[in-house]
C-alpha cells in the first residue's frame, strides 16, 4: 500500500509540473506583430497574372517592413487605424471602412497607429510565379 501511495505521489507531483511549465510557456506566447493569411489565389484573364487575396492583421504599433509587390495591390481598412506611407507620395492615415491602392512595384509600409489590431483586406494583381513580397533595403 506504501509503493502505491508514493506512486499517486510521483504522478500527481509529474503532472502539476507539466501543467506549471504549460502554463508559464503559455504566458510568453503571443500573437505576431504582423500576419498575412492568404484567402485564395487563382489565374485571371490577364496572361501571366494571377489574383491573390489576402488579409493582413496587425497588432498595435507593427508593420510588416518597406516592401514591395510584383503587381497592384486593392485594399480595404477592415478594422482598426493604419498609417500607410508610399514611396513619392505623402502618408495617410486610413481608418475602418477606407480604401487604398497601391501601384505595381511601388516600396510602401502601413503601421497600426491604433490601440487595437488593425486588420486590412487585399487584393493584389501580380505577376504568377514571383514572390507575393519583397522587402525593401531599410533608409
Amino acid at each position: 500500500m506504501q509503493a502505491h501511495k508514493g506512486e499517486i505521489v510521483k504522478l500527481a507531483t509529474v503532472t502539476v509540473v507539466t501543467f506549471a511549465l504549460a502554463a508559464i510557456a503559455g504566458v510568453g506566447a503571443q500573437a505576431p506583430a504582423f500576419k498575412r493569411t492568404v484567402l485564395q489565389q487563382g489565374d485571371i484573364s490577364v496572361p501571366g497574372r494571377e489574383a491573390v487575396t489576402a488579409v493582413a492583421e496587425f497588432q498595435p504599433g507593427s508593420s510588416p517592413g518597406r516592401h514591395s509587390h510584383p503587381g497592384e495591390e486593392v485594399g480595404y481598412v477592415l478594422e482598426g487605424r493604419v498609417l500607410l506611407e508610399q514611396e513619392g507620395k505623402p502618408a495617410v492615415t486610413l481608418n475602418a471602412g477606407q480604401p487604398f491602392l497601391i501601384p505595381a512595384g511601388t516600396i510602401h509600409n502601413a503601421t497600426n497607429t491604433g490601440a487595437t489590431t488593425a486588420r486590412v483586406l487585399a487584393t493584389y494583381i501580380v505577376e504568377k510565379g514571383k514572390p507575393l513580397t519583397t522587402l525593401a533595403a531599410t533608409k
